[in-house]
């Protein structure tokens, strides 16, 4: 009886801690959170203007390819220069045209797959088609 108790106690600590070890990994959190490769929408406050961005191919830890649509600029101008999703070990995601410097910046939104936070406008929201 005493090894069965043992036993529960152990795999329940070690379930523990695999799940507080993934939450600090921003890629398992948005797996976690169903935020993967794909077709998301890009809004722009409340719906005005939107436009369709593509997360492609992985190509190294946290960055992928990223492709703008057409209609992009007229949601947030100088967003066409982006070439590359980078998902940060804080949940974060950030699209840059060098891989490292921000264009805009989203974390997991309320009830969206992400909002942004910078630039502070216009407010922009992500939602996974």
């Amino acid at each position: 009886m005493k090894a069965l108790a043992a036993a529960i106690g152990a795999v329940a600590l070690l379930g523990g801690f695999h799940s507080f070890h993934d939450e600090g990994d921003g890629a398992a959190v948005a797996a976690d959170q169903g935020h993967a490769p794909g077709t998301y929408r890009l809004i722009a406050n409340g719906g005005d203007a939107a436009c369709t961005v593509t997360r492609g191919a992985d190509l190294a830890d946290g960055l992928s390819e990223l492709i703008v649509g057409a209609g992009c600029p007229a949601v947030l101008p100088g967003i066409e220069r982006a070439r590359f999703w980078r998902d940060r070990k804080d949940g974060t995601v950030g699209f840059s045209e060098n891989g490292a410097d921000p264009l805009v910046s989203f974390e997991a939104g309320d009830g969206v797959d992400y909002e942004s936070y910078a630039p502070a406008l216009p407010l922009l929201t992500l939602v996974a088609e």
